[in-house]
């Protein structure tokens, strides 16, 4: 038989190439994506996260080194390294980029307008400039809200409620997070209705929380919420002793701090957004449209009590807090 004979009738038996089926062409191709992670590679439960974002790719049918390739930038939480490192990816064309935080989306909305972003822990991307809404996000970006600012109040409620005594609590903020000034706002509202006087206490760097709980010690505090930010999160185990040393009872959004020995923390399921992360990424190499993708919310919510850093602070925690609580630490 001729070859031309041959090609003829594998095609009308549906062997030729050409007529295979649009799922399979597309699991045999390979595609390139990346991830711009705010935090130290050192950073174990940032190492959950991406584990979990790469778990649930794997179940929707995504193999790395077979039909998808990550590639991955760890920061340390400073701006300058972050933007950085978003350029380097944003030069080696992915078809999308993960960002982490709102810091991460920052520095890479710097470098592309065109390039598909999914962001995974946002605290207010209306706000932040980075969606046009949560219904119709608009340009490249799209993602999930962790709702910071919205729950700066109830911190604050919870952390009282640890405490009843509390009538001064210091929030330690960064100042080079964009977000932390309308969670101020948010938990100044929360902390009025308790009649309770916040104390705003900065920290840019590392070198600046010694100094920091040196003004906190001045002011007179009994408590702290620590908004959450990349820094604060690699000096976790760092904070949580200087909130020992200091007395301080302490409340925070991830239970990351915990974990390294602070008090409590209020805040969404953080693996738990990082696979959901993965069914955007999903549907943007399926061909949608970030702007057409709605911004999504936080279905669950954890509260975890560390037993043994209220018994180090003399705290008794009320049994109504420790029945609500997802997990306590003994």
């Amino acid at each position: 038989m001729r070859r031309r004979d041959l090609l003829v009738l594998l095609a009308a038996s549906g062997f030729c190439g050409s007529a295979l089926p649009a799922t399979a062409q597309q699991a045999d191709r390979m595609r390139h994506i990346a991830v711009l992670m705010s935090y130290a590679e050192t950073d174990s439960e940032a190492q959950k996260w991406v584990a979990a974002f790469r778990a649930a790719l794997r179940t929707l049918g995504w193999t790395e080194g077979r039909n998808i390739g990550i590639e991955i930038r760890w920061a340390t939480g400073d701006q300058e390294t972050i933007g950085r490192l978003a350029k380097e990816l944003v030069e080696s064309r992915p078809e999308l980029v993960l960002a982490s935080t709102t810091v991460a989306t920052a520095a890479l909305l710097q470098q592309t307008r065109t390039i598909p972003i999914v962001f995974a822990l946002v605290s207010d991307p209306v706000g932040s400039g980075f969606v046009a809404s949560f219904p119709r996000p608009g340009g490249n970006v799209t993602g999930l809200s962790y709702l910071g600012t919205e729950l700066a109040g109830k911190q604050i409620e919870l952390l009282r409620e640890a405490a009843p005594s509390l009538s001064r609590v210091a929030v330690l903020s960064n100042p080079a997070n964009p977000t932390h000034a309308p969670r101020l706002r948010a938990a100044a509202i929360g902390a009025q209705g308790l009649r309770v006087h916040l104390e705003p206490i900065e920290a840019r760097t590392p070198s600046e929380l010694d100094k920091a709980f040196a003004t906190m010690m001045r002011a007179r505090v009994g408590g702290v919420l620590v908004l959450s930010d990349p820094m604060f999160g690699n000096e976790a185990r760092r904070l949580a002793q200087l909130a020992s040393t200091s007395g301080l009872a302490t409340i925070y959004g991830f239970r990351v701090w915990v974990d390294a020995g602070g008090l409590m923390s209020y805040g969404p399921d953080l693996p738990d957004l990082f696979h959901r992360a993965a069914a955007y990424v999903e549907k943007l190499l399926k061909g949608a449209k970030p702007g057409d993708l709605p911004i999504e919310q936080p279905t669950t919510f954890e509260l975890v009590i560390n037993l043994r850093t209220a018994k180090a602070l003399g705290l008794t925690i009320p049994p109504s807090l420790l029945l609500r609580a997802d997990q306590v630490i003994e």
